[in-house]
């Protein structure tokens, strides 16, 4: 699992995936997001602007990462 610190309360999802380096483009993202292949912690999440805080878990293309 890797931990990923933001400098914020909230990140939304297509940014958090941006930042982490899961996804070089916001637009990859937003494709990826909406194709179902993003899960917040252990539920598949469709919206882009899903709002993450700290303690949340991201997963994606056989990755974890966790907000810190």
């Amino acid at each position: 699992m890797q931990e990923i610190k933001i400098n914020t309360d909230i990140i939304k999802l297509d940014s958090f995936l941006k930042w982490s380096g899961a996804v070089s483009l916001g637009s990859e993202a937003k494709i990826l997001i909406q194709d179902g292949q993003v899960k917040v912690n252990g539920e598949i999440e469709t919206r882009r602007g899903k709002k993450l805080t700290k303690e949340d878990i991201v997963e994606f293309n056989g990755e974890t990462y966790k907000v810190i």
